[in-house]
């Protein structure tokens, strides 16, 4: 995931208050050093909070952490960074922080580490080590130790997809049996027939889908269609070079596609909405579907009213041309100017260990070890283990140049723009977009 929003600094005790979780240093501290570590604000960071007990109570090394909500997360940790401060001896980075913070000297080089520790890049799912790890992309230089596997999946009210009514009325209208879409038009489908229907009394809607202009949110909504539609970010073979395929036939269709969803089967007033929106949406009984990060699955699986038997998992849907889903999560990193890097190295280490990787997941993070996913009980292990696994072999991420950030601001108003405020056409909107993105690489000095 990646977030740019505006600025805020949220103390630390605060937020842990916030989400029920001990920021403050652990007992060991007074033996010894304490080192800070930074990151969002939400579910798997209490989990973390939780499973650092035990690298404190096996290296006697104190933790404290800063957590940030999402809103105001990247702004925060980027200025800190920025800055060269000293806040943060680890940092979990977004995967699109890691060409800027590699190029600006902000990460430490794991390389020689992890040669002198053991620790194998070939152990760890192929695409969070280009997506967490590398810069340049698909070179053997590590910035990062993959640490929060994610993609955006989808979940679906299973309660009312048993409902002998609702099954009996969608094999009328559709003639097929109403299940999990295997495609992007049955998942238009089965929005549209939940479109208004009532639910027990109540109105529900088709979908919760990303559509947010402030931060990254439509952005991540739309990949999920414009990858499935055979959008590419530039030629394979020619680095940089976007025309044919930023604003390919086929990729218009797609964000033509994505906008069809957003106008036939959105609740109403879901012109802004990303993920606590979405997660709103689904908790409070609005929608039979909803578009989500996975990070927020187990939570969703505990939820007294819409969990358990009521709920169901499922893997972006094919589309005419790929399936394929967009990447989120991020590596853990060192930062070059932590005074702490030995005890920062040293959790590192630990962090890397294949128990410590089983206990993570058991606890609510998601592992990117290969010693975790591909156990052969992996996917029994949670109920949307099996789509976590397989989104996992599928996901794609945007652009982690330095200049991420102009780029990603480019394509949140082109689409959004286009998508919910009714703005040309899908040919003007990747044009516009190719023409935007030439201008900030031709800024950066790249050749296409």
């Amino acid at each position: 995931m990646k977030r740019t929003t505006k600025t805020l600094v949220v103390a630390c005790g605060a937020v842990a208050a916030a989400f029920g979780v001990g920021a403050g240093t652990t007992p060991a501290q007074a033996q010894g050093k304490t080192i800070t570590l930074c990151w969002a604000a939400w579910d798997p960071a209490n989990a973390l909070v939780e499973l650092s007990k035990d690298f404190t109570a096996k290296s006697g090394i104190g933790m404290k952490f800063e957590f940030v909500p999402w809103t105001n997360y990247a702004d925060r940790f980027l200025n800190e960074l920025n800055s060269h401060g000293s806040l943060c001896d680890l940092i979990i980075g977004d995967s699109q922080w890691i060409g800027g913070a590699a190029e600006n000297g902000q990460y430490v080089k794991l390389n020689d580490f992890f040669k002198k520790e053991g620790i194998s890049m070939d152990d760890y799912m192929p695409a969070t080590v280009v997506g967490y790890s590398e810069w340049p992309k698909n070179t053997p230089n590590y910035w990062a130790l993959p640490a929060m596997g994610d993609a955006v999946g989808w979940t679906y009210r299973k309660d009312w997809f048993a409902r002998p009514d609702v099954q009996k009325d969608f094999k009328a209208k559709y003639g097929r049996e109403i299940g999990v879409p295997k495609t992007l038009d049955e998942l238009k489908d089965i929005a549209q027939f939940f479109q208004g229907r009532e639910i027990d009394g109540k109105k529900v809607y088709g979908a919760s889908i990303y559509t947010e202009r402030g931060s990254e949110g439509i952005t991540m909504g739309v990949s999920n269609y414009l990858y499935d539609y055979g959008f590419k970010y530039d030629d394979p073979k020619k680095p940089y070079a976007m025309d044919g395929f930023v604003n390919s036939a086929n990729a218009v269709k797609g964000l033509e596609a994505y906008k069809e969803l957003y106008k036939c089967c959105t609740p109403p007033g879901a012109s802004n909405s990303y993920m606590s929106e979405g997660l709103d949406a689904f908790k409070s009984g609005q929608v039979a579907l909803q578009m989500n990060f996975f990070a927020f699955f187990p939570g969703l699986y505990k939820d007294p009213n819409v969990g358990g038997d009521k709920i169901g998992f499922f893997v972006n849907p094919a589309g005419p041309a790929a399936q394929a889903t967009q990447l989120g999560g991020q590596g853990i990193s060192v930062v070059s100017y932590s005074k702490n890097q030995p005890e920062a190295l040293q959790y590192i280490k630990w962090f890397s260990g294949g128990d410590v990787q089983k206990k993570w997941w058991a606890l609510g993070g998601y592992s990117c070890a290969k010693s975790v996913l591909n156990d052969p009980s992996f996917p029994s292990s949670a109920p949307f283990a099996k789509e976590f696994l397989q989104s996992m072999g599928m996901v794609v991420d945007f652009w982690a140049e330095p200049s991420y950030a102009q780029l990603l601001q480019a394509e949140q108003k082109r689409v959004h723009d286009y998508v919910v405020a009714d703005k040309g056409t899908a040919q003007e909107a990747l044009d516009g977009l190719v023409k935007d993105w030439k201008a900030i690489f031709k800024e950066e000095g790249k050749k296409f």
